[in-house]
């Protein structure tokens, strides 16, 4: 640790955001361009180099945590992005979009701020794209094995860049017009702008990674027709079978859902569309779900200038304080956070007060109803009590000309043929089944991500996927100098 004292004498500094005013009227990250690289020393600086770093406990990727803080503190950029790249493919999205378990898990979190930990692995990574330590990194002999990775968001892009790496000839195929998975068409620019994935797929294909878009595998190409062509397959669709919300009024117009609405509003920014068909523009937005995904509506609907917005989340509102008895210091506590998009809804001009929160915590859905013509014009809703009954008397009525669905997602999408045509195992909870070492039912076959492991955060995605491919690339050669899986819900080690 570049100074033992720094935990001690300097304040945590978060990356400052942009003035809610400026940023709601493009579509740019948030956060103030230039304004971390100044501060980012120091805050790593703060770093206690602790004797038992639980921050790397705390990360699904193993990432080395206080070796990277300590270099940066030093300035020492390069050895910087060595320590960081060498357990994270994709610092730069896990630096913008992930939740941040580490932080939770800092031992200072104890009693002080924790480590500005999130934006160390940001800084890290843009500098490391700046000064050119990112270099493709082809293999330097081909194997002579060929893999198939379906999907190519970052489970897929994570698996196919390892895979690559170790010699073998990969594949991916993605059924979007665009690279990325829910990166492409489900995370907004004002999260993270579409550059950084670009000039991740550019290095892949400069390794040797190949790139099959616009193709569904068990429709425009027969599934098990892949499988004979490939010596494995990876499967990384991602978790994409939403949830519904079976209530009356559901059928109306106007009652989308959150992955209906989102991606009309990326490919506006792609140029695909002068103006999504489903803009809030204008009309009376209700979100129902209280999650990530339901904040990215609700920035995306303020960006689009909706009349007025409001989320609705089943859960109470937590304290702003971790609950010690329930969620113990190192867990990932359940807090009152108050996100970008939250700051942003009080932008608008029918918020009633100037510290107005666009959610309604412990509200439930009770039906929607609509005019004459069919198209949703109110939601009813009704306050609930802790074990999620309705609580008398509560029952109340709010505007809604586009209502969006935001609750999660149960396991991949079954419309494509795939898991039939393979004949897989799949779990209860509706995910496809597999073992110990990532393989399914059918010999050669893996699955990794969302896909199997149900919903989670990118950066297990990305862990999931440098894991399966260890396990495929063991399975093609009999061994692995991969980062070796130790089981599908277990944490990747790291080499």
């Amino acid at each position: 640790m570049a100074d033992p004292k720094g935990f001690m004498t300097t304040p945590r500094q978060d990356w400052p955001r942009r003035p809610v005013e400026e940023r709601v009227r493009d579509w740019d990250e948030v956060y103030v361009p230039g304004a971390l690289l100044p501060i980012i020393s120091k805050q790593a600086d703060r770093c206690m180099d602790c004797g038992i770093p639980f921050c790397h406990d705390a990360c699904p990727l193993g990432n080395l945590i206080p070796e990277w803080n300590d270099l940066v503190s030093r300035d020492d950029w390069r050895q910087a992005a060595d320590r960081l790249h060498a357990t994270n493919n994709f610092p730069e999205f896990t630096g913008k979009l992930c939740p941040a378990p580490c932080e939770a898990g800092c031992v200072l979190a104890i009693n002080q701020p924790a480590v500005t930990i999130k934006n160390v692995e940001a800084a890290v990574a843009d500098r490391a794209w700046e000064l050119g330590f990112t270099p493709p990194r082809p293999p330097d002999r081909l194997s002579g094995r060929t893999v198939a990775v379906i999907g190519s968001g970052p489970t897929g892009l994570a698996a196919a860049q390892q895979l690559t790496r170790a010699g073998h000839t990969v594949a991916v195929y993605e059924k979007d017009d665009r690279l990325g998975g829910l990166m492409r068409y489900g995370i907004p620019e004002f999260k993270m702008e579409k550059h950084h994935l670009e000039r991740r797929i550019e290095q892949m294909r400069a390794e040797g990674t190949k790139f099959r878009t616009s193709t569904v595998v068990g429709r425009d190409v027969g599934a098990a027709e892949l499988r004979s062509r490939y010596d494995a397959v990876v499967i990384a669709t991602g978790a994409t079978a939403w949830r519904e919300l079976e209530v009356p009024g559901r059928e109306l117009a106007g009652v989308q859902q959150a992955m209906e609405y989102l991606p009309l509003a990326n490919r506006v920014r792609e140029g695909d569309l002068a103006v999504s068909p489903m803009s809030a523009a204008g009309k009376h937005v209700v979100i129902v779900g209280g999650g990530d995904t339901g904040a990215d509506c609700l920035g995306t609907a303020v960006r689009e200038r909706a009349a007025s917005v409001t989320q609705l989340d089943i859960y109470a509102q937590p304290g702003g304080e971790r609950d010690e008895d329930a969620e113990p210091w190192p867990t990932y506590p359940k807090i009152y956070r108050l996100s970008a998009a939250h700051e942003e809804a009080r932008e608008l001009e029918t918020a009633p007060a100037a510290d107005a929160d666009a959610r309604l915590f412990a509200a439930s859905t009770l039906r929607f109803t609509g005019d004459g013509d069919g198209h949703v014009r109110s939601l009813h809703l009704v306050a609930v009590d802790a074990a999620r009954r309705p609580v008398a008397g509560t029952g109340r009525t709010i505007p809604a000309d586009l209502v969006l669905l935001a609750l999660g997602f149960s396991g991949p999408d079954r419309g494509d043929g795939l898991v039939e045509q393979l004949g897989l195992g799949m779990e209860p909870r509706g995910t496809v089944a597999r073992d110990a070492g990532f393989g399914t039912n059918v010999p050669g076959v893996f699955a990794a991500g969302d896909a199997a492991r149900g919903q989670s955060l990118i950066v297990w995605a990305i862990a999931e996927g440098r894991a399966v491919a260890a396990a495929v690339d063991r399975y093609l050669t009999g061994s692995s100098r991969l980062p070796a899986p130790i089981g599908p819900y277990d944490r990747p080690m790291t080499v």
